[in-house]
């Protein structure tokens, strides 16, 4: 009589390349130590031994560790060290060397990071809800992208659920508040006004639509990315010049008389008149007003001091925004 060979129970947690995870079963489910969710992960003895699993290779990916003491945690120097899909709520991490971890789609809702290394890590789609990152380290992260509450949130805006939009709109507001402030406080500048440029977006989302407040905002993002780009308001002032030479194409006053479009005349000479258009919107953008070329009705006259107004106002911006990342970088 031939014996059955007897199979060895382990997690059945599939990973993302589709292996299954060969831990063995520790309870009466069918999922090992790291994945069962319904296994305390607040013992003492979780750091060592998640390190120790850490140690043999195993990927980390999708392991439970709600509430876990992972204070101080070392893990080994391996370039593929994987810990995605993590659940780490309220877990506490001070002190822990995440360096080079993936944590693409973690939970970290409420987690600890005060003085973690997160250099290098690789944090796209993770959930940092009320997490806190007093001194951590976070040089050359990858975000890639909006946080997971902003994705939700324009999912359930796209769908209609505004009530539950609304609420994600909030939590992503609160998530890179914490990182710009984080940012900040590790004087990496350039990375805390990106995050604060996401963070207004999501304030923004949480106005009415079409409201003044609302559509202002826009604007100021279009024209400056609220305040973090000077690049971006010399552009944008140059695409209101070009735009409005066009529109002042259609009828100034030059020393010679009108300047405007005229089919009846050759391609160079309507250029050199646009070109003469250009100008004239340059001096009245910047409000330097020579006189030579003067508005040939009363649209182009209220037109050329709205022009006026707009320049001093972009240019004003301009110095703001410049001194702003002057004295900041």
């Amino acid at each position: 009589m031939t014996d059955t060979p007897t199979i060895s129970a382990t997690c059945s947690f599939v990973r993302f390349d589709g292996s299954r995870c060969p831990g063995p079963l520790e309870g009466e489910g069918d999922l090992c130590f790291w994945h069962d969710p319904k296994v305390s992960k607040e013992t003492d003895d979780v750091r060592k031994r998640l390190e120790a699993w850490d140690d043999t290779g195993q990927s980390m990916e999708g392991v439970v560790l709600r509430f876990a003491h992972l204070e101080g945690l070392r893990l080994s120097n391996r370039p593929s060290r994987d810990m995605r899909s993590a659940v780490l709520f309220k877990a506490s991490l001070q002190g822990a060397s995440l360096f080079k971890l993936d944590l693409s789609g973690a939970d970290l809702c409420k987690a600890d990071l005060s003085g973690a290394n997160l250099n290098e890590a690789r944090m796209f789609r993770v959930n940092l809800l009320g997490a806190s990152f007093d001194g951590t380290r976070l040089e050359r992260i990858e975000w890639g992208g909006p946080c997971t509450n902003e994705l939700q949130a324009m999912a359930a805006h796209r769908d209609g659920r505004h009530a539950d939009a609304r609420g994600l709109f909030e939590e992503a507001e609160e998530v890179y508040r914490t990182l710009r402030r984080a940012y900040d406080g590790a004087g990496r500048f350039e990375q805390a006004g990106s995050f604060f440029r996401r963070e207004m977006t999501m304030r923004r989302m949480l106005m009415p639509g079409w409201s003044g407040g609302r559509v202002w905002s826009k604007l100021v993002d279009l024209f400056s990315a609220y305040g973090e780009s000077p690049p971006r308001v010399i552009v944008s002032a140059a695409l209101i010049n070009v735009v409005m030479a066009f529109v002042f194409f259609l009828g100034v006053k030059g020393p010679d008389g009108p300047l405007r479009l005229d089919l009846t005349q050759g391609l160079w000479l309507n250029v050199e008149t646009y070109l003469n258009c250009f100008y004239y919107a340059v001096v009245t953008f910047t409000t330097l007003g020579y006189g030579e070329i003067t508005p040939a009705t009363l649209f182009t006259r209220h037109l050329a001091s709205t022009h006026a107004f707009v320049g001093a106002f972009m240019m004003a911006m301009f110095v703001t925004v410049f001194g702003k990342k002057m004295t900041r970088g």
